[in-house]
């Protein structure tokens, strides 16, 4: 493809090669990766044993697109971000959740980050909203940050179904997928997954020490585990669309979605949602590594504090910089200043959280150089 002018050869060629050196000294099996410019994917490549044809696992980098919706119900009207989810889905309102708002659940300040809901629960709505009543908080809502990898996502899921009549799924792709240009990204039907690689785990865990030892606090314990990953391999799993984790597409697609937000004027998103959305922080409570979170109502934003590489941005881009990141190595981002938006995906899931975070960071740094720099 053709490369615009603002595009500098010599800095994709660098970003290429940090990419490909993943799979040339066999840490990874391969990956997509896509950068976007001017409104489109101006380079895109597949490279190792991943196809340029193929959709992946995108985990959290989904989170968005829920959050995205939420905001616009929000706008018109259908609820309110300050209202108790408990007036909403009834069920949610017991065992220290009772006043937990809309926007305590986007933001992650909940307070109960490890709520179970296995899919053999989530496929069922009405077993979905029972256990709703069985969660309990593990802290005070509101007062703290700690990521919920999945729990807050089924609320938000069940919060679009509650007041829109509407599987949640449909709804998203309707309002923030479709106008976009993309196809849908949740509950794919098992009859459409022929195209979806499966993921296996590589490399070996980082010791707990060596972790404690190099960032002075203790490993995190998540249910993002070996098992949990893989099990989006299964064909029911994909097709139930897990809100928080079950998007699938390619990095081309994470790409022109982030060009399509980023240059959206009322077609997507209305203004006053984008303008929330991208630019007004409301999460600055420390993550487990002592990093402000520095989260909007549904991205990351990479600061100017000069931690943006703590939050998974590289250090090159722009303090506005909005994305969110997947489990094990998955990126999607934009930056307003520099018009680049990047999306990189791999089906090899790094088990060794310093390597993978390095990783990220390297890519994520010379993907916000592939530009002339802005005058």
């Amino acid at each position: 493809m053709n490369l615009p002018a603002a595009i500098v050869p010599s800095r994709l060629d660098d970003l290429l090669g940090r990419a490909r050196r993943e799979v040339d000294e066999g840490r990874l099996p391969g990956f997509q990766l896509a950068v976007g410019f001017e409104g489109e994917v101006v380079f895109a490549e597949a490279y190792g044993d991943a196809r340029d044809d193929a959709r992946f696992h995108t985990y959290s980098a989904v989170k968005p697109t829920v959050s995205l919706t939420v905001l616009e119900l929000a706008a018109e009207g259908w609820l309110s971000l300050d209202d108790p989810v408990a007036s909403i889905l009834p069920t949610f309102g017991t065992k220290g959740k009772e006043r937990i708002t809309v926007s305590q659940v986007l933001l992650h300040k909940g307070g109960f980050p490890a709520a179970p809901m296995a899919p053999r629960i989530a496929i069922d709505r009405a077993a979905r909203l029972q256990r709703y009543s069985m969660w309990h908080t593990t802290w005070e809502p509101g007062t703290r940050f700690e990521y919920h990898p999945s729990s807050a996502h089924w609320v938000l899921a069940d919060l679009i179904e509650e007041v829109s009549g509407r599987p949640f799924a449909d709804v998203i792709t309707e309002r923030l997928m479709e106008p976009a240009g993309q196809p849908r990204w949740l509950a794919i039907p098992e009859a459409e997954q022929g195209d979806i690689t499966d993921v296996y785990c590589v490399g070996e865990p980082i010791d707990p020490t060596e972790f404690e030892a190099q960032f002075g606090v203790a490993l995190p314990v998540t249910e993002v585990t070996d098992d949990a990953l893989t099990s989006f391999n299964d064909p029911s799993v994909r097709a139930l669309g897990q809100p928080g984790g079950g998007g699938i597409t390619s990095a081309s697609g994470f790409a022109s979605w982030y060009q399509a937000i980023l240059h959206d004027d009322g077609e997507i998103l209305r203004p006053e949602v984008k303008q929330d959305a991208l630019t007004v922080v409301r999460q600055t409570h420390q993550d487990h590594m002592g990093v402000p979170a520095n989260r909007t109502h549904a991205f990351i934003l990479a600061g100017g504090d000069g931690r943006a590489n703590g939050r998974g941005h590289g250090h090159t881009v722009s303090p506005m910089t909005f994305g969110h990141g997947g489990a094990r190595g998955q990126l999607a981002w934009a930056d307003p200043v520099s018009g680049v938006s990047f999306g990189f995906m791999t089906h090899g899931l790094e088990r060794h959280r310093l390597h993978e975070a390095r990783r990220s960071v390297a890519l994520s740094t010379r993907a916000g150089l592939v530009t002339t720099p802005v005058d």
